[in-house]
């Protein structure tokens, strides 16, 4: 099924493995799965996490082959957020306000790339974890997935993760979330926003393979320019988001794309991309 198996970050001296496994997909359109890849430590995200995550999704935001990024873990946990040993190995505020802005940087790269980006969460993704999963365009998971942002149990205030989780969930929802520190299962995360999808643990491959074959089905002039836009839109007022979107629904028409997919639908045909 894969093509290539690409190790990412400087693999520790315990494990000799690579933080992060990149797989492209050689049957999937334009698909790449980035497997987070410590899963004796819950694939938490220390510095060199981040820095092998960022390394490839820098590097897959500039390839206008890859039309979607699946973010997936190994073992039985998502990710349990960040590495709390490596923080309380460290006293001075420049090493953690350096790690938070690292992370911070992650988060928004997989807002402003201009792939689709799912999480496949088949375990827990606590804290910084569930900011991730929050910070994924969507999100398919297990049955027996569960979502928690559990840092006020150790004193400390998901700050980064509710920038993330409060875009997902209502007001109420999030700060509930934020404030008791409880975990919430995968059809609680799906009724409040955070996901979209729920299958048994044995169906989630399936499940997200169906909404990755929907996506890539679509002409990829129209995922760029949706998912920019989208994002873009949300943070105007009423009116400016109206002006914008004609704008750029005016400009999306100039496409080739937008002339050949309307005279498929008129000849009653399949349309035929080419990305331009």
């Amino acid at each position: 099924m894969y093509n290539t198996h690409t190790p990412t970050g400087n693999p520790t001296p315990e494990t000799n493995e690579p933080f992060v496994i990149r797989e492209n997909h050689k049957e999937a359109n334009g698909v790449v799965t980035l497997t987070l890849n410590r899963p004796k430590q819950f694939n938490a995200l220390s510095s060199d996490m981040l820095t092998a995550m960022q390394t490839e999704l820098d590097n897959i935001a500039q390839d206008s082959n890859i039309r979607v990024v699946v973010i997936a873990a190994a073992g039985k946990a998502f990710c349990a957020g960040h590495n709390l040993k490596e923080m309380r190995a460290h006293s001075d505020e420049a090493f953690h306000s350096a790690l938070f802005k690292q992370c911070s940087q992650m988060m928004l790269t997989i807002n402003q790339m201009p792939q689709v980006v799912i999480a496949k969460v088949q375990g827990i993704a606590t804290a910084a974890g569930c900011q991730l999963v929050a910070a994924c365009d969507l999100a398919v998971a297990a049955d027996e997935a569960k979502f928690a942002t559990s840092g006020i149990n150790v004193g400390l205030f998901c700050s980064t993760p509710a920038v993330a989780v409060s875009r997902n969930l209502s007001r109420k929802q999030a700060f509930e979330m934020l404030i008791t520190g409880e975990f919430i299962d995968a059809r609680t995360a799906l009724q409040q926003g955070l996901i979209n999808r729920v299958a048994p643990a044995d169906q989630l491959a399936a499940s997200l393979h169906t909404l990755i074959d929907s996506i890539t089905a679509k002409s990829s002039v129209a995922l760029k320019t949706g998912k920019d836009m989208f994002y873009q839109q949300l943070e105007m007022d009423l009116a400016d988001a109206y002006d914008y979107a004609g704008k750029v629904m005016s400009c999306n028409m100039m496409a080739d794309d937008v002339r050949e997919g309307i005279d498929a639908f008129i000849e009653k045909r399949d349309a035929v991309w080419t990305g331009r």
